[in-house]
């Protein structure tokens, strides 16, 4: 299984439009980071998690030729407002399947109603096909998946154990019994918004207790802001098997 981190920044992205932080003003590469989203692949299959704002440039940047479907964690628009660039799928492939739970599945027929349009759509937009998510595996083709349910801040989200790989972002809760479902994974991905504590994500020391809770053999964190600080002075600080995401790293699991 192939993981590419399409972005690992958070809502605002790195840099902040007008900001003067340094970080912002970084020239490492790793400090320029686009709305959070990965790229999973196993067999010919290709799915995409979250469609933020920057899901266009993505697509180009890694060179996507295909996705299978996407597959939502909640629906916060850095996470969902790049819907409407599945368009170039869809007029190759036809109807684009989506996952997710039922409240965000409802929220995205209201952002894109035309999207969903029975009667009279307009001759461009895409075509979706809903998959409703409750909290126990499903299948995407040939691969279980086990949702993972988690707090952002009173918002329930979902993490996903695809396999030995598990990916959580925008959490700040989750129950015991939620994460015995990814106990010992090969690679947990997480995420870690800054120094400082949040009032819905975890920051640094949250997601290392997190990490250390979980056991996994290897952990990233993602959903980065600038408050975290520099790329190589963060991750040179880490434990041994903890590493930061930037965009554009590949994993094999």
């Amino acid at each position: 299984m192939k993981i590419t981190f399409l972005g690992t920044g958070t809502s605002q992205g790195i840099p902040i439009i007008g900001s003067d932080h340094p970080v912002c003003l970084s020239k490492n590469p790793k400090d320029k980071r686009l709305r959070v989203s990965v790229l999973v692949e196993w067999d010919n299959f290709t799915y995409v998690v979250d469609c933020g704002p920057d899901f266009r440039y993505q697509m180009l940047r890694a060179q996507v030729k295909r996705i299978d479907g996407i597959v939502f964690t909640h629906e916060h628009s850095d996470h969902v407002l790049g819907l409407d660039d599945i368009r170039p799928f869809y007029f190759k492939q036809g109807g684009i399947s989506i996952y997710g739970h039922k409240r965000v599945l409802k929220s995205i027929k209201k952002r894109f109603d035309y999207v969903f349009k029975k009667e009279n759509r307009y001759p461009g937009a895409p075509e979706v096909i809903t998959h409703r998510l409750k909290n126990k595996p499903f299948k995407l083709k040939n691969l279980t998946v086990v949702p993972v349910s988690g707090k952002h801040h009173e918002l329930q989200v979902f993490g996903f154990k695809f396999k030995d790989f598990a990916y959580l972002t925008d959490m700040k809760t989750v129950s015991d019994r939620e994460v015995e479902k990814i106990k010992h994974v090969k690679v947990l991905v997480v995420n870690a918004l800054r120094i400082e504590p949040h009032h819905s994500h975890f920051n640094l020391d949250e997601a290392l207790d997190f990490i250390r809770k979980v056991n996994p053999e290897k952990a990233y964190l993602t959903h980065i802001s600038h408050l975290l600080g520099f790329h190589d002075d963060v991750e040179n600080k880490l434990p041994n098997n903890v590493f930061l995401a930037y965009d554009g790293l590949k994993i094999t699991v």
